[in-house]
């Protein structure tokens, strides 16, 4: 069948599967701390049932369970010794989901990274690399498989030693190569779409493509830059939009209409296979089958360069009393607080960032500063901070992540905080590890949101968690998040009802795009009890609007705004500016702010927003 595979690219798009391990995890309970490669040994018929759903799904590709099944993975399970075996086990379970269907699949055989740095400065390492995959390779070569699919590549070197390694075992099957994405349209590694079509065209690889790390939107950013260079045929299998941590668990929110939709408009811009990684299902590619059936990939394009581009506590020394922060008077005195928020860089220049803060000096009461967003290396928040306020004279508000820091490097952020200025402060869960650059980087428990709260509180009574006393009392003005869309409202006050305890100051939101999802909360509260910072996020366009509702969590755009965007057109960026005014006018009487998240980079909404309410300046 192998020989086939490529001719039948060429008819029309193919339907990959969608995620393994997300199946595994929600059908069979399993922890993500073990070898799910070696459930082809233990539990065969959980990975059996998973590929007959696929192919009754439509799929006509289905991936081995072995991405993680190289010798470097398995050894932290004490399996480096079986890998022929749980590979060729992977490859039995496919092939015998294939005859009990009868159904005409190409058997892929899934190999991911090793798991560790594979760094050129040490020969040895790309020796063992290359030993590690091809040990994999062979195995399941051996056992039948009709294409090999090297996916979730971040660093063009280890995909490249996988690809030499494949090349040496001739085994005579395709080579699907996929590299993983940033929202930024490179590779964590730095890798542009251009360079990656261009290194994996002169390794001869078969086909060319992008998964997991992202959504179907930026997955489809990339697909449309690789079409405009590429010889070879073209795949996208992208997560189910980003993940929310819910209850101890990763939740994907992409619906399958969206990913639908999206699967569509990938083949239309050129891509031959598409299917779906973490958080997809069977029911995302039934919907992905009926959304491309019929269409033919558009490969009429030119080639275009390629660019690198407690105790009684022993009284605290008396200290003066601080000042409130501005921010703290703003909210307190009854006019709008203007709040705009800012990532860090990647690096360490600052200079885009501060140019466009510039121009809102005078307009904005304070600049959030987030802290890792997306779990993204980063510039520190608190550098940024810091850099913000001596540079520009504006006032923050520090980003505090409890996910990222134990306790020690809590206190110790918190004491350099105060010593640099920087005294508001918002306390947020983080985004987890797994879904930035490091994803086997540990996630933090040592505190809650609401138990770093308190540990504000106790600094600013001069003790700490512990109630021992400190040389000096903090003036801190603490915030916390709250989620006027949350799923479970239940739950959301029950977690704010807790950091109303611990002592929090204000409250910031997410995006909000209804009065009535303000005037839900307002009511079940009997207002608010404490000032409301509300989240404001103009929308750019109807692809801008669909992103953030399908793909970000914690973000609902009701679907009267977006058809609302998409008749506006190429007016859209201003019907943005005009829903943003007319939620702010609706519940002027129930917030203390707005804290404006500015799209792509366009800082002027801001003051484009505030203008049409008549509040710039000290007006508001």
């Amino acid at each position: 069948m192998a020989n086939g595979f490529l001719e039948r690219l060429v008819q029309g798009p193919v339907l990959c599967d969608g995620a393994m391990g997300t199946l595994l995890y929600a059908r069979g309970g399993v922890p993500f701390e073990r070898s799910f490669d070696e459930l082809n040994l233990s539990r065969p018929d959980l990975v059996r049932g998973i590929h007959l759903d696929y192919i009754h799904a439509g799929a006509e590709v289905i991936e081995t369970n072995t991405f993680g099944a190289n010798r470097v993975r398995l050894a932290a399970h004490g399996l480096a010794e079986r890998v022929a075996e749980i590979n060729a086990a992977g490859v039995s379970l496919a092939r015998e989901a294939r005859r009990l269907t009868g159904q005409m699949v190409w058997v892929a055989g899934s190999v991911g990274p090793l798991g560790r740095p594979v760094t050129p400065l040490v020969p040895s390492y790309l020796a063992e690399a290359r030993d590690a995959f091809r040990e994999q390779i062979a195995a399941l070569v051996e056992a039948g498989v009709d294409l090999l699919v090297m996916e979730t590549f971040s660093d063009l070197q280890e995909a490249r030693e996988a690809v030499l390694a494949a090349q040496e075992v001739d085994g005579g099957v395709p080579l699907l190569v996929q590299m993983t994405f940033t929202e930024e349209g490179r590779t964590p590694k730095g890798e542009t779409p251009e360079e990656v079509v261009a290194a994996l065209e002169e390794l001869r690889v078969e086909v060319v493509g992008a998964n997991c790390g992202v959504g179907p939107e930026p997955i489809l950013q990339v697909m449309e830059r690789m079409v405009r260079v590429s010889h070879t045929p073209l795949a996208a299998q992208p997560n189910a939009g980003f993940p929310a941590y819910m209850e101890g668990r990763l939740v994907y929110i992409s619906s399958p209409e969206y990913m639908a939709g999206q699967a569509r408009r990938m083949v239309e811009a050129g891509v031959s296979l598409v299917g779906g990684c973490c958080g997809t299902t069977p029911e995302h590619m039934a919907a992905v089958r009926d959304a491309i059936r019929g269409l033919t990939p558009s490969r009429a394009h030119r080639r275009a360069p390629v660019v690198a581009v407690p105790r009684e506590p022993a009284p605290a020394p008396a200290t003066p009393v601080s000042e409130p922060t501005g921010l703290a008077r703003k909210l307190q005195s009854g006019g709008l607080a203007v709040t705009v928020e800012v990532d860090p860089p990647k690096g360490f220049d600052v200079t885009s960032a501060l140019q466009g803060l510039r121009q809102l000096a005078g307009v904005v009461d304070a600049v959030n500063v987030a802290d890792s967003p997306r779990a993204q290396g980063r510039m520190s928040a608190l550098a940024m901070c810091s850099l913000i306020q001596s540079r520009l004279g504006l006032e923050t508000v520090l980003h505090l992540a409890i996910r990222h820091r134990n306790l020690v490097a809590l206190h110790s952020e918190l004491l350099g905080a105060h010593a640099l200025g920087v005294r508001n402060v918002l306390v947020v869960m983080g985004d987890v590890p797994q879904t930035g650059d490091y994803p086997s980087a540990t996630v933090v428990s040592d505190i809650t949101t609401s138990g770093l709260v308190r540990l504000i509180n106790s600094f600013n009574r001069g003790v700490d968690l512990s109630d021992r006393a400190m040389e000096q009392a903090t003036s801190f003005f603490v915030g916390c998040a709250l989620n006027l869309a949350a799923p479970d409202m239940d739950q959301e006050l029950r977690v704010l009802e807790r950091k109303l305890k611990a002592g929090a100051n204000f409250l910031l939101t997410q995006p909000v795009y209804s009065p009535e999802a303000v005037e839900r909360v307002w009511q079940r509260l009997g207002g608010f009890p404490l000032p409301v910072v509300l989240g404001v996020l103009p929308l750019r366009n109807l692809r801008h609007a669909e992103y953030l509702h399908h793909e970000v969590p914690g973000m609902y755009i009701p679907e009267e705004v977006r058809e609302r965007v998409r008749q506006a057109g190429p007016r859209a960026p201003e019907v943005g500016v005009q829903i943003c005014q007319e939620l702010l006018k609706a519940v002027r009487d129930k917030v203390a702010g707005a804290y404006f998240m500015v799209p792509f980079g366009h800082y002027e909404v801001v003051t484009e927003v505030l203008a049409g309410l008549g509040l710039t300046g000290r007006s508001r």
